[in-house]
């Protein structure tokens, strides 16, 4: 029987080693994560929030180190897996959209070669397919002018653009899980609202397993169905995102809230 929890994180910590010391950058932390649903992950920068990402696709490098813990992923411990089996399931399995898609691709391939490659790699078809794919999957994200895009270098584009083009490249695997890290950061606010409605939309729509990470309580609160807030690289609360909003637990919580209700 397969799992009704497609991601558990249990006791996880990832420690910077520095001549000074070490630094408790993410502090055995546990969450999980149904199938189906969004988990939000919100907190200050330098909560441990991205560093979290990192570590659930064992990203992390020196003087990064996870030093315990364990990331069940579909029932297999991903801590245990080899390299060579973790290399396939990123970026197929497993996707991330990360918050600075300028440095995200390549500047040297043209985004559509980008996408149509990581195809190729996880999907094994030929390439005039993995073209066909990418390009669909520009269209799916709502890119303005799909083929001009294709064949554009990540500089010659908008924010907004290589932000969808990023997208486009997490979903066009299939993924059964998508981590989504701070998607909307670099974006300005109509933009921003943009995205947010593209990615709602294409949740909802493929019925996707979500980790979403958001310095930005209001983000959270519109996209996620639970979160769990960090604050100095441990989770402080988890509840649902009614709950966490009405009735915080934490001090810390409870502050981030307030901030949220004076902006609003």
């Amino acid at each position: 029987m397969m799992p009704d929890k497609i991601l558990e994180v249990k006791g996880l910590s990832t420690y910077f080693h520095a001549g000074a010391g070490t630094v408790k950058a993410v502090d055995d932390i546990s969450f999980d994560l149904p199938k189906g649903e969004v988990f939000g992950l919100v907190g200050e920068s330098g909560s441990g929030k991205t560093l979290t990402a990192l570590s659930i696709l064992r990203l992390v490098t020196p003087p990064g180190e996870i030093v315990s813990g364990s990331i069940i992923f579909n029932g297999t411990d991903i801590m245990s897996m080899d390299r060579n089996v973790l290399r396939k399931i990123r970026g197929s399995r497993i996707s991330m959209v990360f918050q600075e898609p300028s440095s995200a691709f390549n500047p040297v391939f043209t985004v559509g070669y980008q996408i149509a490659e990581s195809i190729i790699v996880h999907q094994t078809l030929d390439k005039r397919r993995s073209e066909e794919l990418a390009l669909e999957f520009l269209e799916k994200t709502r890119v303005a002018n799909p083929e001009r895009v294709y064949h554009s270098y990540p500089h010659q584009l908008s924010g907004g653009t290589k932000q969808r083009a990023m997208i486009a490249m997490a979903l066009v695997n299939s993924p059964e899980l998508l981590i989504l890290d701070e998607p909307t950061t670099a974006l300005d606010v109509t933009i921003q609202a943009q995205v947010l409605d593209l990615l709602e939309e294409l949740i909802d729509r493929n019925r996707m397993s979500v980790l979403f990470i958001s310095h930005d309580f209001g983000v959270v609160a519109k996209m996620c169905d639970r979160v769990g807030v960090m604050y100095k690289g441990r989770i402080v609360e988890t509840s649902g995102i009614e709950a966490i909003l009405n009735k915080p637990l934490d001090p810390y919580t409870a502050s981030l809230v307030e901030s949220v209700k004076a902006l609003s």
